[in-house]
């Protein structure tokens, strides 16, 4: 599968590449670059209220885009909202649900997070005066919920976590977070960017009220993210962005904000980028993901297993291949993160090497240095997993 796969992502063509960095960007498949080419060709023009052809064109692009990415999350249309990525989406979430709290208020947040996830937090509880609170990990990576209770009190008016580690690639388990944040009334926010590239997604049925991805992570383009909310979260949220075509009236005593989606995505939204994600994710509901899967998981052992026979590496992260993406991130005794990616990317292999935007993930693991990250898509195979191994080998020996 991986070899037709393979012929989809034109980028992928290129001899002798590897491409291991999934985690920080997708490769485009020649069909969204094509759905972005031929809007740009034939309906070029800003949305909302324009009367010529191209305008309605566009707005038929733009609403049904918007469509695409429901029927992709289960969701209707009117609860997605496009942004300039998953950082504004995580942004427009802390601030439209953190604005109205205040001292004696709890957020909780876990040590698991990517900084677009936590920083606004911490930033918000400096400015507001609630009070944030940690959920701790395991040795290996993954949530402690031993007791959640524990940590989510009856002050708790949000919990905010990642779907999947961009470091380990542990999954959290959002029905049992979503139980005990509900049961105190608090509201679940899911920062979703490296799970959605694995799968489709459900995130009403999995407990979460708003919940965040990217389009460069789901083989889309950059420049666009979505924020997924349950209409009755959404409805109660301020928008973090003021401008045109988010507002319902003006005059000289203030305004009023313009209706669910819209009110979040003032000025010229991503147009273009909307297209070419609603194309990439119609061509991720046609995979087999069952199949995608197995590949997925057959790769990510046989890597797991090559790292374990090196001397000197440690894995950062789950040994196994249980509730988790095909994340993995290492380390090895007297090599420096970004030194190892270096020479790997001199081997033709693709990989990120440093703390990943996770500082205090790494400061609780003890690993200021950070990791070197190998992430796997649906078009990797045993020759991009391979190639990390030989490479690896090769670099270790030049650094020892």
């Amino acid at each position: 599968m991986s070899q037709s796969m393979r012929e989809a992502f034109p980028a992928l063509s290129r001899p002798g590449f590897h491409y291991l960095d999934n985690a920080a960007m997708a490769q485009l498949p020649g069909l969204v670059s094509e759905a972005v080419a031929s809007f740009n060709r034939v309906a070029r023009s800003n949305v909302r209220r324009g009367l010529h052809e191209s305008a309605q064109r566009a707005d038929a692009a733009y609403d049904g885009a918007r469509e695409a990415v429901g029927r992709f999350l289960n969701a209707p249309a009117e609860e997605v909202v496009f942004t300039g990525g998953c950082t504004l989406a995580l942004n427009l979430a802390a601030w439209g649900l953190g604005r109205t709290l205040g001292p004696g208020d709890e957020v909780v947040v876990s040590r698991l997070e990517h900084h677009s996830a936590c920083l606004p937090w911490m930033a918000l509880a400096k400015e507001r005066g609630f009070t944030l609170r940690w959920l701790p990990v395991t040795p290996e990576g993954r949530l402690d919920l031993g007791d959640p209770g524990a940590v989510i009190s009856s002050r708790c008016k949000v919990v905010a976590v990642t779907h999947a580690s961009n470091v380990t690639g542990a999954i959290s388990d959002l029905p049992r977070l979503a139980e005990a944040a509900h049961a105190v009334g608090a509201r679940l926010v899911v920062d979703g960017a490296q799970m959605v590239p694995h799968g489709r997604v459900d995130p009403r049925a999995l407990g979460a009220d708003l919940y965040a991805f990217a389009g460069h992570k789901a083989y889309g383009p950059t420049g666009v993210g979505v924020l997924w909310g349950r209409a009755e979260v959404l409805d109660g949220m301020a928008p973090l962005v003021m401008g045109g075509g988010m507002v319902g009236a003006v005059d000289d005593d203030g305004f009023t904000w313009g209706e669910v989606p819209h009110r979040f995505e003032a000025g010229t939204p991503p147009v273009a980028q909307a297209v070419g994600l609603a194309a990439a994710l119609d061509w991720m509901s046609g995979l087999d993901w069952q199949a995608v899967h197995q590949q997925e998981s057959a790769l990510t052992w046989h890597l797991l297993d090559g790292l374990r026979a090196m001397e000197g590496v440690r894995i950062v992260g789950p040994l196994g291949l249980e509730a988790r993406v095909p994340v993995v991130s290492f380390t090895v005794d007297g090599c420096h993160p970004h030194d190892l990616a270096h020479l790997l990317a001199e081997r033709g292999v693709a990989v990120r090497g440093g703390a990943h935007c996770a500082r205090p993930l790494m400061s609780v693991l003890g690993l200021e240095e950070g990791t070197v990250r190998a992430s796997l898509a649906p078009y990797s195979d045993r020759s991009d997993v391979e190639a990390l191994l030989q490479g690896l080998a090769e670099a270790v020996k030049v650094l020892r």
